[in-house]
Parts: C-alpha cells; sequence; structure tokens
C-alpha cells in the first residue's frame, strides 16, 4: 500500500491539516494518510499541557468515518523526542509491505538540513512537499548542498529523485491559513472555533476543557 505520513503536534489538529491530507491522497495517488502526533517536538516546546493520549484522541474523533485515514500512536509509544527519521525507520520496521509518502510544508523542506539524520529521510522514503500554488523554481535549488549530487530530476515525472530510488514530489495545496496557535487563542478568548476545526473536536475540548488558560508568548 501507498501510505502517506503526516505529521505535527496536533494541539489541535484543524481543518488545514484535514484539506492537505485530503489533497496529497488524491494528487499521489495513495491508499491511506496516517496522522502521526508526535510525543515531544524536538525542535520546541509543546504549548499546554496537552498530553500525548488527549492530541491522539483529538486526531481520532477528527477522522471518524474517513476511510482513508488512520491515527498512529507509534511516537507514543516509542516516548521521548520524536524524530522524523526515527518514526520512518520503525514505520519500515513494522510495515515492510508499504510505501511511505512523508508529507512536509514548503517552509520545513527548507530547513530539513537542520533536522537530525536528515540525508537519511531520503533514503527511507518519498518526501512530499505541499506548496502554495504559484510556486516556481527549479527544485534542485531547494536541496541542501550536501546532498543535491545524490539527486536527479526526472522531467518526464517531474520529480527529485534520489539514487535510492525514492522521489520528492512537489504537491500544490489550497488550504485555509490555520494554525494551532489560532486555535488555541481563540478558545482561552471565548472565540468560537466553528469552522476551524471539526466539531466532533469542537466537543472534546470543550468536554476536556482544553486551552482555556492558553496565553501565547509575547
Amino acid at each position: 500500500m501507498k501510505i502517506g505520513i503526516l505529521g505535527g503536534t496536533f494541539n489541535p489538529i484543524h481543518f488545514g491539516h484535514l484539506h492537505i491530507a485530503e489533497e496529497v491522497l488524491s494528487a499521489c495517488g495513495l491508499n491511506q494518510v496516517w496522522f502521526i502526533p508526535t510525543c515531544q517536538p524536538p525542535h520546541k516546546d509543546l504549548a499546554e499541557d496537552v498530553s500525548f493520549a488527549q492530541r491522539l484522541k483529538m486526531v481520532e474523533v477528527a477522522i471518524a468515518g474517513h476511510e482513508c485515514y488512520k491515527a498512529c500512536d507509534l511516537e507514543g509509544r516509542r516516548g521521548g523526542k520524536s524524530y522524523s527519521v526515527t518514526t520512518l525507520e520503525l514505520l519500515r520496521q513494522e510495515h515492510p509491505d508499504h510505501e511511505f509518502y512523508f508529507i512536509m510544508g514548503l517552509d520545513s523542506f527548507l530547513e530539513i538540513g537542520s533536522w537530525k539524520a536528515y540525508p537519511r529521510l531520503f533514503e527511507l522514503s518519498h518526501i512530499v512537499v505541499t506548496a502554495r500554488p504559484g510556486f516556481s523554481g527549479d527544485p534542485r535549488d531547494l536541496l541542501p548542498v550536501a546532498i543535491a549530487d545524490r539527486f536527479c530530476y526526472d522531467a518526464v515525472a517531474e520529480k527529485l529523485r534520489h539514487n535510492a530510488g525514492f522521489t520528492v514530489i512537489f504537491v500544490s495545496h489550497t488550504s485555509r491559513d490555520i494554525s494551532s496557535t489560532d486555535v488555541r487563542q481563540a478558545v482561552a478568548n471565548g472565540e468560537s472555533i466553528e469552522g476551524l476545526v471539526p466539531t466532533t473536536v469542537i466537543d472534546y475540548i470543550d468536554d476536556h476543557r482544553l486551552y482555556a488558560a492558553f496565553a501565547p508568548p509575547q
């Protein structure tokens, strides 16, 4: 099976995440997209005292009824800091028959050179980079210089191909600009978050009194 991997803190999951999953699912012809909440983000603190179990549950209620979506608890089971390279290695071990497509935004891709063991990522999975419509430029110019010579450009498929056989695919996405920070702040302000997150997530947030005391750093 062709499986998309969409990671994040999902604190909380919102329609921006779901829309990207939908567009990548279609553009890449995937069988499923797996949502994998981080346990501990390696590069930033986790806002609010929201447990992994609660964030996973919000993912589960958000995607309930979507046959092509799955919530994965791998990083919670592993514990500690959530490094993408370790996650992909474990996924390959647990599901050797699957072909993985690791989904990330353009901003993250441009910073991938700072990620732990980042050259290994391209040896484990296809990389799907989501960018706004109208993005242009030679994809080869976006690669870290240290690994650029490991890729060739497949002009027919319009993809970068790593010498390990995996590709870097650019997919246009048209999702609204929604951030989890905005959702948390709206809850703290007593504002409606309808249209930002699924109703089931709103109910979960209300029932568990999440984010009520949230205030972002100045």
